[in-house]
């Protein structure tokens, strides 16, 4: 068996083709109208796994914030510094990345976590909570599932992923201190032939602000809710 490429790897070879692929996620789509019509201008929020920058930090961007993005991916971060030149992007990997004190308004992760092993999944997944800053937002989406390990072919190359299932998700999320507010499961058919369905999880929670003023509006079905 030829060896497992890492998610860098991977996802230098594929380029702007992942764009073509998953840039238009609908669940994805309806996270950043839920998010960008929650903060402020200005609002600090980092990007884990931003890509080419579309469509998240675009967004983001447009709608006045102030924008990091993360990726392992040397060629996905010059991608993004190209397509979204006002937002910062680094090489860097969740796993190791030290973000800047004071935490962020907001941290969106859509599906950086795959390509690793399950309790780095985990570990992951905590680090992102700890780095949201008191009344500030955490919105994720990924491939849910008790999975370790699992060798798989996508998109042409050979991987093993791994993830956690729904349940364990929101139970994290909750145990470090993230109220969630809303989460759903949609399939998605990527717009490539050598990818095949996947079932999406989409979380949005908030951390509590030390005096709260009153609950978040829990979104409805539907874009821009």
């Amino acid at each position: 068996m030829s060896r497992r490429k890492s998610a860098a790897e991977v996802f230098d070879a594929l380029g702007e083709r992942y764009e073509d692929a998953f840039g238009q996620v609908p669940g994805q789509l309806d996270a950043l109208d839920w998010l960008t019509a929650r903060l402020p201008g200005g609002a600090r929020v980092l990007d884990v796994g931003s890509g080419t920058g579309r469509p998240t930090a675009e967004a983001l961007v447009r709608a006045g914030c102030a924008v990091t993005g993360i990726d392992v991916s040397a060629a996905m971060v010059a991608l993004a510094r190209t397509r979204v030149p006002q937002a910062r992007f680094e090489q860097a990997d969740v796993r190791t990345y030290t973000p800047e004190p004071g935490g962020f308004d907001a941290v969106c992760a859509f599906f950086p976590l795959l390509v690793m092993d399950q309790p780095e999944v985990a570990a992951a997944l905590d680090r992102m909570a700890s780095w949201v800053a008191p009344g500030g937002y955490f919105v994720m989406a990924t491939v849910p599932g008790d999975i370790r390990g699992l060798d798989i072919e996508w998109m042409g190359h050979e991987v093993t992923v791994s993830s956690l299932s729904t349940e364990d998700h929101l139970a994290r999320l909750a145990d470090r201190g993230l109220e969630v507010l809303h989460h759903h499961t949609a399939p998605f058919q990527p717009a490539d032939a050598l990818a095949g369905p996947e079932e999406h999880l989409f979380c949005y929670a908030r951390r509590g602000l030390r005096q709260v003023s009153g609950p978040d509006p829990v979104p409805t079905a539907g874009r821009g809710s």
